[in-house]
Parts: C-alpha cells; sequence; structure tokens
C-alpha cells in the first residue's frame, strides 16, 4: 500500500474513490489517508452529502399531461 498519499493525490481520486473505481490497493491507501486526515475526511463527508442532495433533488417527477405528450410525441415520429 502507498503511504504517501498526499492531500492532493487524496482530493483528486476522491470522486472515484466514492464511485468504487479505485483498484483495492488505491482505495485501501485513500481510505488510509482520509481516516489520519481531518480536512481531507472533511471533503469526504462533503461530497457525499452533497452527491445525496442532488439525488434527491433530481427525483422530480415529470406531470403526467407532459408525459403523454412526450410519449404521443414519440409515437407519431415512429410512424
Amino acid at each position: 500500500m502507498d503511504d504517501q498519499i498526499d492531500c492532493g493525490d487524496a482530493l483528486l481520486q476522491l470522486s472515484a474513490f466514492l464511485d468504487g473505481e479505485l483498484t483495492d490497493e488505491n482505495r485501501l491507501a485513500i481510505a488510509d489517508h482520509l481516516n489520519r486526515c481531518a480536512p481531507c475526511d472533511g471533503a469526504r463527508h462533503f461530497e457525499g452529502e452533497l452527491r445525496t442532495v442532488i439525488q434527491d433533488r433530481c427525483r422530480e417527477e415529470v406531470p403526467d399531461d407532459l408525459r403523454q405528450r412526450i410519449l404521443a410525441a414519440i409515437a407519431d415520429d415512429a410512424k
């Protein structure tokens, strides 16, 4: 495991870390850094909360009449 992860590296890879896109070795190195570095760990928590807020806000439902008009337009284009 790379013990030389610095704050810049940790923050640069934070999104990939949260998305589960890192190799096991990199994930463990970033996790170790985050566990030892309060500012970077704070960035992880902020990013996680921000993702949750965005995810919650993007769940608005499309009005049923708009959905029906879209479906009708698609069906007309398919003819």
